[in-house]
């Protein structure tokens, strides 16, 4: 986009506005002319583009990707308790948020469902903390290494067109960027929130509280930040025990009981519910520690370190409903409900318990050289150094016989070389390149043991039950240019080769263990988006590119054995091969900017937990779907000043068409929709500055029709169990009593809607906050 016309569109939009508008602008659009990159860089906030690719301009020409970004100043303004929900409000996306302090917060976004995490990546500050042990909703990303008061900015870029990603970026990467002072500074923040939960028969409160503080400055060369967060919350209940309802009629032997509930369920079966299991009503408790360091040793050379420490703690209640004639509870056993018999397993009420160590180290250096060639080196380590979960082997609250499974060791360490190129403004013309190259490696591991235990709650090791451990390993090397190959015509075209390796993998079970072969494969990426600045305020841009998701040692090696039978896990998966494509088109007007984007995901051998329908015994396992096409539309809007002054907009819809082509394990699910995608999504959060001091914000998320099934067999999906169709609206007013203090009270879901991502999403949520600062 022309200086020109940022400019003025700054000036319009006033101080903050117009910050927000310099943000933006330049960063959904490819790049300006050559002409105009530098001057604009002067005056608009740098942007993290790659894994630590800091302080290059908004206007970054590098960038193929769609992207869409939310500022420090936007996400004050809503409800944000977890780091997660600084994207709830973004195009065509959806953070898997079931409660506040939720371990298992993935991202969807367009052809990618929820339980697809290693479709994703995340960096926080250049550190990779996608957690790709595993393909599920039980892989999220590390959003606990960083406080939601540290955000400065998240900026998202939409499919895998860069050549600087691996081909986990098939959905989306996600890029975090902190704040760091100039200044001294000390900062506190106070949350306490609250919602009542009505469902079957739970029907009370769940409240929780958020307490973080920082303290940073710059001391000549120095420049540090350290802070603490606390987090304690309690869920409503995430699961539910049922059993389909029965014919079979009660014998004096059954113990008759009261207090079942009775629904039909998402493939309309009429169901009993008999209390809350699984996870159940969770207790957790979150401890975080930062410390960021940043050296300046010259002008030009800067050092980082990051140390990041998360402890979680939880545990589950998990009543019964149910009720014997003197009111005792019951929790297993052969029961009475209205006549006929139900067999409840000794499981299905059992309580669990956890905790984890997670410890976050980072270094980098970098130049920063505005012209001519940079380079910077990032080397990371993630590492699990304790987890244990506990279950019980039984109903009911007491201790006893269960199990314990230890995960510590588990992580992954990473490094990235890069070098880039930025040509002298006298050199800027239309034949000016922007180059970079650069080297990838990383490696994944992990080690699960299970012990059958006496006393669940203690989690001792009474006998060794099953274990499972793998490794992967990966390395790349790209290139990419972003060449303006004419005046108004720039390509970013560029090459990734990758070599994957997995070892080390075996399963366990007493004297039996099952060792698997190492597997490898190798593979070239090309990536290629051409862009037209049809005018000074319009942008067309066609990009393509292919990638590979190579399996992680979850999908390759995690599982159990049943007797000598191996299941859950597939050691010969082929990696997913998507060829995306998108086709956008860029508007600047008045003091916004319009997007219109047409993509497309093409994905051979899609990695999925599936059930093979085409052997005796059916065999579930994560398995690949021959073919996956996602075709879709999306429509974003963000402006200042929209109407009136003071109003702020975000307003965006995408409808995604995502289907089943070709299934050979699992033939009824060819030509039907893929799991949990829906067709429509959109969002609409306006926020009204109605002074300096207060502001009032109101939002509605919306989520339309989709499956929980491959055979699109869930005809009722608005249940506990299905996956729903919902519209929730939020809202917050801020304000500031002085220039140390504000208050804000929040709430979401207003009309206090009962929606369901299998588990029931929240009810309405109150939230009540404090800031200070010096």
């Amino acid at each position: 986009m022309p200086d020109i016309l940022v400019g003025a569109m700054v000036r319009r939009a006033g101080p903050v506005a117009g910050h927000a508008l310099g943000v933006l602008l330049p960063l959904l659009s490819i790049a300006p002319p050559a002409h105009a990159a530098d001057a604009a860089a002067s005056e608009l906030p740098a942007i993290t583009v790659t894994a630590g690719q800091a302080d290059r301009p908004a206007t970054d020409p590098d960038i193929p990707s769609t992207t869409e970004s939310v500022t420090r100043d936007q996400i004050r303004n809503w409800n944000v308790i977890n780091s997660e929900d600084a994207l709830k409000y973004l195009p065509n996306l959806v953070v898997r948020k079931r409660y506040i302090g939720d371990q298992n917060a993935t991202i969807a976004v367009r052809g990618t469902n929820n339980v697809q995490s290693a479709r994703g990546l995340v960096y926080l500050d250049g550190l990779l903390v996608s957690n790709l042990l595993g393909n599920s909703y039980a892989f999220p990303p590390r959003w606990s290494m960083v406080f939601p008061e540290d955000i400065e900015r998240v900026d998202v870029a939409y499919g895998p067109f860069s050549a600087l990603y691996p081909g986990n970026s098939l959905g989306a990467t996600v890029l975090v960027t902190t704040h760091m002072p100039d200044a001294f500074e000390a900062n506190a923040d106070l949350k306490g929130f609250t919602q009542h939960f009505d469902l079957f028969g739970v029907d009370r409160s769940f409240n929780g509280s958020e307490a973080s503080a920082s303290i940073g400055d710059k001391v000549g060369r120095l420049s540090y930040l350290i802070g603490v967060n606390r987090l304690e919350s309690t869920s409503q209940p995430m699961q539910f025990a049922t059993l389909a309802q029965s014919n079979t009629p009660a014998t004096g032997a059954d113990l008759p009981v009261e207090g079942a509930y009775f629904y039909d369920n998402q493939t309309g079966k009429r169901t009993a519910v008999l209390g809350v299991s699984g996870e159940g009503i969770v207790h957790t408790s979150q401890d975080q520690f930062k410390l960021k360091l940043q050296y300046d040793f010259t002008p030009t050379l800067q050092g980082g370190a990051t140390l990041g420490y998360w402890h979680d703690s939880y545990h589950s209640d998990n009543p019964t409903f149910l009720r014997d004639a003197a009111g005792n509870p019951v929790y297993q056993g052969k029961v009475d409900i209205g006549g006929y018999e139900y067999t409840i397993p000794a499981p299905a009420l059992a309580p669990s318990n956890g905790e984890a160590e997670n410890w976050l180290y980072g270094l980098s250096l970098r130049t920063r050289r505005a012209t001519g060639w940079n380079g910077q080196a990032i080397v990371s380590y993630y590492d699990v150094s304790h987890s244990v979960d506990r279950a019980a082997g039984q109903g009911g609250p007491g201790s006893g016989p269960g199990t314990a499974t230890f995960g510590d060791g588990t992580g992954w360490k990473t490094v990235d070389l890069q070098t880039t190129y930025t040509p002298e403004t006298a050199q800027g013309g239309w034949r000016a390149h922007w180059l970079t190259f650069g080297y990838h490696f990383d490696t994944y591991y992990t080690s699960n043991v299970t012990y059958d235990s006496l006393d669940w709650r203690a989690g001792d090791r009474a006998a060794f039950d099953n274990a499972f451990a793998g490794r992967t390993r990966a390395q790349a090397l790209y290139a990419q240019d972003a060449w303006r190959l004419l005046p108004r015509w720039k390509l970013v075209y560029g090459l990734r080769y990758e070599d994957w390796h997995a070892y080390g993998g075996s399963q366990a079970l007493g004297d039996v263990r099952l060792p698997y072969p190492e597997a490898g494969q190798q593979h070239v990426s090309p990536k290629a988006s051409l862009s037209f600045e049809a005018t000074q305020d319009l942008t067309l841009r066609a990009s393509i590119g292919r990638a590979y998701r190579f399996p992680t040692v979850g999908e390759l090696f995690q599982g159990r054995i049943s007797g000598t039978n191996l299941v859950n896990n597939n050691p010969n998966l082929q990696p997913e091969n998507d060829l995306s494509k998108e086709l956008s088109a860029q508007w600047a007007h008045g003091n916004g900017v319009y997007r219109v984007s047409l993509f497309e995901d093409d994905v051979k051998n899609t990695i999925f937990s599936q059930t093979d329908t085409t052997v005796l015994p059916n065999v579930t396992s994560f398995q690949n779907v021959d073919r996956v096409r996602s075709r879709g539309i999306e429509t974003s809007y963000q402006g200042q000043d929209v109407g009136i002054k003071g109003l702020d907009l975000i307003a965006n819809a995408a409808y995604t068409r995502s289907r089943i082509l070709a299934n050979d394990r699992n033939p009824a699910s060819v030509g039907k929709y893929f799991y949990r995608i829906p067709l429509w999504r959109a969002n609409v959060a306006g926020t009204y500055h109605i002074d300096d001091r207060a502001s009032v914000t109101g939002a509605v998320r919306y989520s339309g029709r989709q499956y929980n099934t491959l055979t699109n067999e869930d005809s009722n999906p608005n249940v506990y169990g299905g996956t729903s169709t919902y519209a929730v609206a939020d809202a917050k007013f801020t304000y500031r009593l002085n220039r140390h203090a504000d208050l804000s009270l929040g709430i979401d879901n207003i009309f206090d809607k009962r929606y369901f991502v299998y588990h029931p999403y929240p009810g309405r949520t109150v939230y009540l906050e404090t800031k200070l600062r010096l």
